[in-house]
């Protein structure tokens, strides 16, 4: 009797990769989507930037001679301080809340909240593939972890520490601010990132006990700590501060023109990986791009915020950050009549 073939335990890598662009069209937009985020909030960011800049330009006060290259002003570097990127997160958090829940930013709140819908109906359909592409070779599973690992935080803080490096070293105050804000913006956004985990609850693709990974809202939070990746799957904080540091070496570096490209490409490939060895969804990432562009136009563009959100003298101001303590994760909101 003449034995049966042995079965197919694993797809070759292109096969997998050819199923998980067939699977839905949604998938083969990845890349588009990375970079028409960005691109549709420039065009109408969070503060009105052509009347703040136009205004600035006819502001001496605003300029800084060492970098009178630059397009705006930015923070002059003798009050840059080693500590700067610690004392502006607060304001940070502030000013994100004033600005991105007023009338004129419902329409990028529906871009995000239309793509996150969108790709989570999806999700099931493009992470499967994505896990057999991850499982079908070992150099499949080593770029998909290089992708991850370079989201993780390790690569922007490395970026940031270079440019300090060589800031001092070269007394280059452009290099020292930019690095000065790359830690501002993991930091900042970062944290934002974690208490929407903790409220959010999701599940991440490999421990799904659900096609899409199922939501416990404002879940208990020992059981979070006893079990991370049962919880934080949403928004995807790679994502957030990778972004976030691509736009600070944009904003920063106008004149080198290759930074966005690359930067596009390479937030796309961390964003890849993450699906492919189960750390995320793709409908995890709207909001983590957005979070990330907001923070680091706010870090970079100090300029066209202080008017913004400035209140007028008698009013009500409110303010909202996140909070973490022994207590669970949440959101302080403060009003001060």
């Amino acid at each position: 009797m003449t034995a049966a073939p042995p079965a197919l335990l694993s797809m070759s890598a292109s096969s997998a990769a050819t199923m998980m662009f067939r699977a839905h069209p949604l998938i083969l937009c990845l890349s588009a989507y990375l970079v028409v985020i960005p691109l549709s909030l420039e065009c109408s960011p969070i503060a009105d930037r052509a009347g703040d800049r136009s205004q600035i330009a006819t502001d001496s006060s605003n300029s800084v001679a060492e970098d009178s290259s630059l397009p705006v002003a930015h923070t002059p570097s003798d009050s840059l301080k080693w500590y700067t990127f610690i004392q502006n997160i607060p304001r940070d958090w502030s000013q994100w809340a004033q600005t991105s829940f007023r009338a004129d930013k419902v329409g990028d709140w529906s871009i995000v909240a239309g793509l996150t819908t969108a790709l989570m109906l999806t999700d099931d359909k493009t992470y499967t593939p994505s896990k057999h592409f991850f499982q079908s070779s070992s150099v499949a599973r080593n770029l998909s972890n290089l992708g991850a690992m370079m989201g993780d935080g390790s690569t922007q803080f490395a970026i940031a520490g270079a440019l300090a490096t060589y800031g001092l070293s070269f007394g280059d105050q452009r290099a020292v601010r930019t690095g000065s804000q790359i830690v501002e913006v993991v930091l900042g956004a970062g944290a934002v990132v974690q208490v929407l985990k903790h409220i959010t609850g999701r599940e991440s693709p490999f421990t799904r006990s659900s096609p899409t990974g199922v939501w416990k809202f404002f879940p208990d939070q020992i059981q979070y700590l006893k079990h991370v990746p049962a919880y934080d799957a949403f928004p995807s904080g790679h994502i957030c501060t990778s972004v976030g540091t691509l736009v600070v070496l944009a904003e920063n570096y106008p004149d080198v023109k290759w930074i966005r490209p690359v930067g596009y490409l390479f937030c796309a490939y961390i964003g890849v990986g993450m699906v492919n060895n189960g750390i995320h969804w793709y409908s995890d990432y709207p909001l983590g791009i957005f979070l990330g562009y907001s923070f680091g136009m706010i870090a970079t563009h100090q300029e066209l915020f202080g008017d913004s959100v400035r209140q007028k003298e008698n009013s009500l101001s409110i303010s909202l950050a996140p909070i973490i303590n022994r207590r669970g994760a949440g959101l302080a909101l403060n009003a001060t009549f």
